[in-house]
């Protein structure tokens, strides 16, 4: 089936079932739910919710435009570009509105990350490691592109006021607490959260300053040190903190949120638009 045959199928579904119950339902942890999918169904719900705003999705941005739009703000900025085509892709895709001067403004970007199968293997009695005899697997590097989209975005963004990157976590390298797993043959196999060979939160809390993951962070922080006021563009980072699958519908209201947080600090921008349509 394709992308848009499936993006069609998926807004049907969405219209005959009056919401998002009928969307995810008992299929909330189903792995053919991406996150791009529900970035769709949110941007589904903006429209209906504020039919007098205009909503665009896409799935990329250039490296160009993002150049383009630093130089805006300082002609000193977004002078380097190697790949002319270059560009980034983040899982859930960009939401974008349109304020009351024609510009497209960021609304949403979401992005899903899972490492570490630790705990499925080990439900299921498998052994890794280089002989097969370890029950816990190194983590690895996988989610280290992240940082790139955060800070790629970051500077799409720097002359807003707000933030709107979440990043969804799930699997054994982002635990959040000591779990303990039963093997087929009875063993019990513990995983602790703060395990260096597990965990790999510590490499990604960067991306929001060391402020508490599972949060709302979309409103830019303003800091005030000596004589400098600094802006914090933070990702809001949630984890599933027992390495479980994310409940789809769960994930689909965070972004929502995050979404209705972003039209709330672009308020002014969009003033027009709304009053004129009351």
């Amino acid at each position: 089936m394709s992308k848009k045959n499936q993006s069609n199928r998926l807004a049907n579904q969405h219209k005959q079932s009056q919401g998002v119950v009928g969307i995810f339902g008992d299929d909330a942890k189903s792995h053919d739910i991406t996150v791009g999918k529900i970035s769709k169904i949110v941007l589904e719900n903006l429209e209906s919710e504020y039919p007098q705003l205009s909503f665009r999705y896409r799935e990329s941005i250039k490296k160009e435009e993002i150049n383009e739009t630093l130089k805006k703000i300082d002609p000193e900025l977004g002078q380097t570009l190697f790949v002319s085509n270059s560009s980034i892709k983040p899982d859930g895709g960009i939401i974008e509105v349109q304020d009351d001067n024609g510009d497209w403004r960021v609304v949403l970007v979401a992005e899903a990350k899972h490492q570490g199968k630790d705990v499925e293997n080990i439900k299921k009695g498998i052994l890794v490691g280089t002989n097969n005899d370890q029950d816990l697997m190194a983590a690895g590097n996988a989610i280290e592109r992240s940082h790139k989209n955060i800070s790629e975005i970051a500077n799409f963004m720097l002359s807003e006021s707000h933030f709107p990157y979440v990043l969804f976590l799930e699997g054994s390298n982002f635990l959040t607490e000591t779990i303990s797993i039963t093997r087929p043959d009875g063993r019990v196999v513990k995983l602790e959260y703060n395990s260096g060979i597990l965990n790999r939160l510590d490499r990604l809390t960067a991306a929001n300053y060391g402020m508490p993951i599972n949060t709302n962070l979309c409103v830019n922080k303003f800091i005030k040190h000596k004589s400098k006021t600094v802006m914090l563009q933070a990702a809001s980072i949630y984890s599933q903190g027992r390495g479980e699958r994310w409940d789809t519908k769960e994930m689909y209201e965070i972004m929502l949120e995050i979404s209705r947080t972003s039209l709330k600090a672009m308020g002014s921008d969009l003033f027009t638009q709304i009053t004129s349509n009351k």
